[in-house]
């Protein structure tokens, strides 16, 4: 007689994935206390870091000595640490920086939300909402401190993500392009850097585009390829470019919300012209996924969802556009190429 159930270290092995969640945690305190940068003068001790950092050494020690183990530091002496290959990503001052990102990831903001996801999963509504008493944009809008630690973030995210998408898909081929919801515009940045005869176009809230003004992303060479719109894509999207780009814009919103930003796009759009979404892409039936796993994360968060090709068909289909194809990326990502139907 056989057995379907599963074998015992299946089960063990599930539960080891709530390590995953103090190892990001322990990540996030180092990120937050800037541990790498102080690093980089040389192996100190936890001592004279709790000292500078005014912390507690031993709960210090602890974290360091857990993040060790995961090859996140090393321990030189004892109680005495140095940067390590896999640390050099929490620097702030590197190209490939993933301090940002893990500030955002552990703070209240973020986290809060994951700790009230099964009130997300009885309701269908997003958790944060719940918590914060507001819709989340609403909420960085009257909180700048938070806003900017989310602005970072997503600075990162989208320095990570900008040469592989600037080199997956030829948008010379449209001449002009306009990066709608695109904050400080470094993804743009990144295409049209790769891309020397395009023109572009950062279109965004005026509060979002003094920040990039502020942050000076765009080169004195870029810049004068690139303009500045206001733009609220709820109520219109400017007209005057061949191209649309929108990075994980449309996940964020529920179908209602993303109909009415994609008919806007279309208003916006010429005939002769094409969307370009950039979005997650999800993997078939039973295979491993980081987009099904952050689709929990949009229902948390903001109430959005992350899509199949399928379902993104469908939304364009409604406001005026056929899918043309998906264009893969090399990273979890893929570009949504449609045109006016």
């Amino acid at each position: 007689m056989t057995s379907n159930a599963p074998a015992p270290n299946a089960a063990l092995e599930l539960l080891q994935s709530r390590h995953n969640v103090i190892l990001h945690q322990a990540i996030y305190v180092a990120a937050s206390l800037g541990i790498a940068d102080l690093l980089e003068r040389g192996a100190q001790t936890t001592a004279d870091l709790a000292s500078e950092l005014s912390v507690h050494e031993d709960a210090l020690y602890r974290t360091l000595r857990a993040l060790t183990s995961q090859g996140i530091f090393e321990e030189t002496l004892p109680r005495t640490f140095r940067n390590s290959p896999l640390s050099q990503p929490l620097r702030s001052e590197v190209p490939d920086t993933v301090r940002p990102l893990f500030r955002f990831f552990g703070s209240d903001f973020y986290a809060r939300a994951l700790g009230e996801i099964l009130y997300s999963v009885r309701t269908g509504k997003p958790s944060r909402q719940q918590l914060l008493g507001m819709e989340t944009f609403d909420y960085l809008a009257q909180n700048p401190e938070v806003a900017k630690i989310f602005d970072d973030a997503m600075t990162a995210l989208s320095n990570l993500l900008g040469p592989a998408v600037a080199s997956s898909y030829d948008f010379s081929a449209w001449e002009s392009l306009m990066d709608v919801g695109g904050g400080n515009g470094i993804l743009l940045s990144h295409i049209l850097g790769a891309h020397k005869n395009l023109r572009g176009v950062l279109a965004d809230l005026p509060h979002v585009l003094d920040r990039a003004r502020q942050r000076c992303f765009l080169s004195r060479e870029l810049s004068s390829r690139t303009t500045l719109l206001d733009c609220n894509f709820f109520e219109a999207i400017p007209s005057g470019t061949r191209a649309y780009l929108m990075k994980s814009v449309i996940h964020d919103w529920d179908d209602d919300q993303a109909l009415q930003i994609l008919k806007n796009c279309r208003r916006a759009i010429p005939a002769n012209g094409a969307l370009l979404l950039v979005e997650l892409g999800l993997s078939e039936l039973n295979q491993p996924s980081n987009g099904k796993l952050v689709d929990l994360l949009m229902l948390v968060l903001t109430g959005g969802r992350e899509r199949t090709t399928e379902e993104y068909g469908k939304l364009l289909l409604r406001t005026g556009f056929r899918l043309q194809r998906v264009v893969p990326t090399g990273t979890d990502f893929v570009i949504i190429e449609s045109i006016p139907a």
